[in-house]
């Protein structure tokens, strides 16, 4: 990355009732990236995203900054933070309006400021024609994009994320992310997103930080971590890993990576043992000569049958050990 650390972590940890929930973190996040904290529950990424915010204080030693300016003390409502949580927090007894102006009146704002930029942010998040509309008559996608607005209106340096999407189906998920990271591109504002969702994560950082049991495990752009996992729990918690055996040494590879009945020299052969249509495409389980199943991802109009015998091909670059 180019530009400027925005946020820097100096050994941040967390512990609740004897249980170190986050472990010593140290992390830049640069100005104007989206950083991903990905990983499963429990794994300490919501409680990273709720130091940053002042919601929660690292133990004893940790430190905070924001560019030049140590904030670890600093309360929530004075670090300019934007929040938007799975659960959208809004107030059932406001309209839609009223909800994005709720934080910009708590700042004494000028009335004609807080309307300009009510309006502002409806635009923004194609709700211009739900200005007066009561809350509990909107959807759960609606809600979330008047969560965001409120977020935005109040104009934050830094913007936070805490599964946002995880209450939607997943079409809706799926539109609001792509609303979501390019208003995020548009603002060129520096966001925290945490999820545990793969393909969420992806889609939407610039990085991802891939956690486990209170640590960073790996961190890197959505093609480093996918092609080049550095840990055995990085390469199986992002998608499907295979391990192959290959002139007496162990790699792994993708899926997508390995080719069946091509004319290249194979390094195995195997039987079909399972098949599982996925619409453009279709896994197929193959059971080699020696070693584990292998998981291999084809288009669907593959003709392969169960008990088929197939050779399997791939190349080199494909293959990386952990």
């Amino acid at each position: 990355m180019t530009s400027p650390i925005h946020i820097q972590l100096r050994q941040c940890s967390r512990t609740f009732t004897h249980t170190q929930v986050l472990k010593p973190l140290d992390l830049d996040i640069y100005r104007g990236e989206t950083l991903v904290l990905l990983g499963p529950s429990g794994c300490g990424k919501t409680t990273t995203l709720r130091i940053i915010s002042g919601l929660e204080s690292p133990n004893v030693g940790g430190e905070i900054w924001f560019d030049s300016k140590n904030v670890t003390h600093l309360p929530i409502e004075k670090r300019n933070v934007g929040m938007v949580f799975q659960h959208y927090a809004l107030f059932p007894n406001f309209n839609v309006a009223e909800n994005i102006a709720y934080s910009l009146k708590i700042q004494k704002l000028p009335k004609a400021e807080i309307e300009s930029r009510v309006r502002e942010m409806l635009d923004m998040v194609d709700l211009a024609d739900h200005y007066d509309r009561p809350i509990e008559t909107l959807s759960g996608g609606q809600k979330q994009r008047v969560s965001l607005a409120r977020a935005l209106a109040a104009r934050p340096q830094i913007l936070l994320f805490d599964e946002p999407l995880a209450a939607l189906d997943v079409k809706l998920k799926d539109k609001l992310r792509e609303d979501i990271s390019r208003l995020l591109k548009k603002l060129n504002i520096t966001a925290i997103y945490v999820t545990h969702d793969q393909q969420e994560a992806m889609a939407l950082g610039d990085r991802i930080a891939v956690m486990n049991q209170g640590k960073i495990e790996q961190i890197g752009t959505a093609q480093e971590i996918y092609h080049q996992p550095k840990t055995a729990f990085v390469a199986n918690f992002i998608g499907t890993t295979n391990q192959v055996e290959i002139q007496g040494q162990t790699y792994c590879c993708r899926p997508e990576d390995i080719h069946i009945n091509q004319s290249s020299t194979p390094f195995s052969h195997g039987t079909v043992i399972e098949k599982t249509f996925l619409g453009q495409t279709q896994q197929i389980s193959i059971a080699p000569s020696n070693g584990e199943t292998i998981k291999v991802t084809c288009s669907a109009h593959e003709p392969l049958q169960i008990g088929q015998n197939v050779t399997l091909h791939i190349h080199s670059d494909r293959l990386f050990q952990i």
